[in-house]
């Protein structure tokens, strides 16, 4: 590096010479290249000539820094070539005689700013750097010492005014330094030496070991080369060694502490760093919140119940323990804890005696701060982000040295970053628990228990700890005896996932209310995906629903037959009892958001008792198994339907799954059962008024037959009034059907297509009372559409148990 001299030095500087009246007298060579005009083409012209907007040169150091008598600023000077250039100036007034006259020096800005930058750099390494540094001439007689090294060598230097010392003696100067100065004035060349350095006497126990300190005396020279002295600089090793354990220390806590979002976990790393690196116990007291992942006010804290989170000790029966791991405990109210969680500030007792005055409110811990002879103390408030969640408690009774300043900075770097980490810990498990709380909210707490079907099921995340996922399955009660089955997976883990999932089994209850065809449901369901994205485009961090598959399948136990559609979705798996596990050919339709595609339904008769298997992909794609090692897997699972289901299930999860899934895994399986021919009566009615009267007469017979005479006059009014509907409002063939089950449902068919809804009649209204009336005396009553029509349905609740 190339160093310049002073810029404004008369042999380096642009030296200008202007009289009281504003006039150029003097203008030397440098002046001549620094702005380009001869000294003959200048001389007797007005200085503000060579100015830019300027009067005189007064107006020009107006804006100039006033130094003792002189000024000195920045001017825009106009080169000879016409450009403008920023000069950095230094004036001062000439005597009386010379009428007012001003010597100016000049340099280029960048020239003085570097100079500046130089000097600055300078008086840094000598006042500021921890080098210490002497300068010594040519009879080896200090003449610049700083403080560093004044220190280091105990010398006493007054320092002047001007920045020199009172010059030392040659026998003053320390023999090291005058030795090493010595041999680098006779060699010539930097003499670099390592010495180790004795602390003196009543140096405390902790300096005992002394340390090195190296040493190097380099010669001064002149630009020509002339030897003007020697300068001497010295480090120790000694703050550097324990500057270096204490980084390796702070890097180690970062490498270790936080390596989980488990909070006992993240504790406990915070501990094993603390101990023996720093102290021989550590122990971590949070408040109960914290644990319960509750919100925290900010700020210090008075009162409050802490708990026992972890405790560490350099010996394994770690006897310094007070309270037990996970007990509650509170401190005295003058203790240091106490007075470190109110103030949020560290506690040091540097020295720890059996007298300390908080210790006579405490004799529990004061035993053992006596048996074992801990002698110094720290405390330091576990606070991240303004919230105080605990403290951390520090002893040392085998390390005879008693912690000092730099061990409090230490502690409080290392409390801070596991306090940071602690309080993630905290915000994920709040934030968990919030997101199972969601999934639970949106996920079936119960299956409903429905006589056609005996369900079981199972919800393995991905993520056991998380436990949220995209993954749902579904019972749902149709009319008619009827019972839909839905299994739905989308794509990706987390809260997102789960709130779209919600959306998706919310739309799924609706469509399947209105008694939809599986394929038309997912048409739907596909409509609402596309419409569920671009909703969320215009929101950031929006849950989009994106690559959502779902199965939807309805079984009906009057005809013993089940109508499948899948949308993406692997394929329903169906255990016969006299025959193989069966995967049927489902047409597969394209999964769900993508829009424009069809989407088609098949139809399976079963014999009673077999066993329908809904699930997702996670389930015969885990551990990366090739998929039809998946399916022949599954199909071995659900081999003898007679079995439990619940035993069934805890057979597909051993056979199926490894410990930890790389996907959420989502299944339900169903038993099918029949419904008995004689708990369905049917006849064909006649598009008469006449046959009204009929069609009550069947139904009243055939309740009387089952036993449910009770429920005969309700039924003949619905059975009535839906009848005389359809041959009122309707057309083509009409029929009743009775179906016994845990309800007494009635369905009126016809060939209409146009739905029924109910009103209010007026009191002059002749009619329009009908399904008021039916409303009023069932449980729940509906339409359906059927491909000949519709069926007008109204239910009765009879029991809570199926019929035998």
């Amino acid at each position: 590096m190339q160093h310049q001299g002073d810029p404004f030095g008369v042999t380096a500087a642009a030296v200008v010479v202007v009289d009281g009246h504003g006039l150029i007298r003097y203008w030397n060579e440098r002046a001549e290249t620094l702005l380009g005009y001869p000294a003959h083409g200048v001389l007797g012209r007005p200085a503000t000539s060579v100015l830019v907007g300027e009067d005189s040169l007064a107006s020009a150091l107006s804006a100039a820094q006033r130094v003792g008598e002189g000024w000195e600023g920045l001017i825009t000077a106009r080169h000879h070539a016409g450009y403008t250039v920023e000069l950095a100036l230094r004036a001062c007034p000439l005597r009386a005689e010379l009428d007012s006259a001003w010597l100016v020096a000049a340099c280029e800005v960048t020239d003085a700013r570097r100079w500046e930058l130089d000097q600055a750099v300078m008086r840094g390494l000598l006042d500021e750097s921890p080098i210490g540094i002497a300068v010594l001439d040519n009879e080896l007689r200090f003449r610049w010492v700083n403080q560093v090294l004044a220190a280091m060598e105990g010398l006493p230097v007054h320092q002047a005014v001007d920045g020199e010392v009172t010059p030392l003696a040659p026998g003053q100067v320390p023999p090291a330094i005058d030795w090493q100065a010595r041999q680098a004035l006779m060699s010539g060349r930097v003499t670099p030496a390592v010495e180790h350095v004795t602390p003196p006497q009543g140096m405390s126990r902790r300096n005992s070991q002394g340390h090195l300190r190296l040493r190097s005396s380099f010669p001064l020279r002149d630009v020509e080369g002339k030897t003007l002295g020697v300068c001497h600089t010295a480090v120790d090793f000694t703050a550097q060694d324990r500057a270096r354990e204490r980084l390796a220390l702070v890097n180690e806590a970062a490498q270790r502490i936080g390596t989980t979002l488990d909070l006992d976990r993240t504790v406990q790393e915070l501990a094993e760093v603390l101990v023996p690196q720093l102290a021989d116990f550590a122990a971590i007291d949070l408040f109960q919140g914290v644990l319960a992942a509750r919100d925290l006010a900010p700020g210090p804290v008075t009162g409050g119940t802490l708990q026992r989170a972890v405790h560490v000790s350099v010996r394994e029966d770690v006897p310094e323990a007070v309270v037990p791991l996970g007990a509650l405990t509170r401190y005295p109210p003058k203790s240091p804890q106490e007075r470190c969680l109110n103030t949020g500030r560290p506690i040091r007792d540097p020295v720890l005696s059996p007298t300390t005055w908080w210790l006579s409110g405490d004799p529990q811990r004061l035993a053992k701060i006596i048996s074992l002879g801990v002698h110094t103390h720290l405390v330091v408030p576990l606070r991240a982000r303004g919230v105080t969640m605990g403290v951390v408690t520090l002893l040392r009774w085998e390390n005879p040295n008693p912690f000092d300043e730099d061990d409090l900075l230490l502690a409080e770097e290392l409390v801070a970053r596991a306090a940071v980490c602690v309080d993630n810990a905290r915000r994920f498990v709040r934030e968990h628990n919030a997101a199972l709380a969601l999934q639970t909210s949106l996920l079936p707490p119960d299956l409903p228990d429905h006589c056609a079907v005996e369900v079981a099921h199972r919800y393995l995340p991905a993520d056991a700890e998380a436990g949220v996922g995209g993954d749902w399955f579904d019972v749902i009660p149709l009319s008619g005896a009827r019972v839909a089955l839905v299994v739905g997976d989308v794509v990706g883990h987390g809260i997102h996932a789960a709130a779209s999932m919600g959306r998706l089994r919310a739309a799924v209850h609706t469509l399947a209310d209105l008694d939809l065809p599986p394929d038309e449901l997912l048409a739907h369901v596909d409509d609402l995906v596309l419409r569920l994205a671009d909703e969320a485009e215009a929101v950031a961090d929006g849950p989009v629903v994106i690559g959502a598959t779902c199965v939807y399948a309805v079984y009906d136990p009057i005809s013993r037959r089940l109508s499948v559609a899948r949308a993406g979705h692997p394929t329903p798996a169906i255990a016969h009892l006299s025959e193989p596990v069966e995967l049927p050919d489902i047409p597969a339709g394209p999964p769900l958001g993508l829009g424009g595609l069809p989407f088609e339904s098949a139809e399976i008769e079963l014999e009673e008792g077999s066993v329908v298997a809904l699930y997702t992909d996670g389930l015969i794609e885990a551990s990366d198994r090739d998929v039809d090692v998946g399916f022949e897997r599954l199909c071995f699972a659900l081999a003898h339907p007679d079995r439990p289901l619940e035993e069934i299930c805890d057979t597909m999860v051993r056979i199926l799954l490894p410990d930890h899934p790389h996907d959420d895994v989502a299944f339900l399986i169903a038993r099918t059962h029949a419904l008995p021919p004689d708990r369905v009566a049917a006849w064909e009615v006649p598009s008469d008024p006449r046959a009204v009267h009929e069609a009550r007469d069947n139904a009243s017979r055939k309740l009387t037959e089952w036993g449910l005479e009770d429920y005969a006059f309700t039924t003949e009014l619905i059975v009535s009034e839906l009848i005389t509907n359809a041959i009122t409002h309707a057309c083509g063939p009409i029929s009743l059907r009775l179906i016994h089950e845990r309800a007494l449902i009635c369905e009126v068919s016809d060939a209409s297509n146009t739905s029924p809804h109910l009103r209010r009649a007026h009191s002059t209204d002749e009619g329009g009372r009908g399904l008021f009336l039916v409303a009023q005396v069932t449980q729940r009553w509906g339409t359906r559409y059927t491909p000949t029509g519709k069926t007008i349905w109204a239910e009765q609740q009879l029991s809570d148990e199926c019929p035998d």
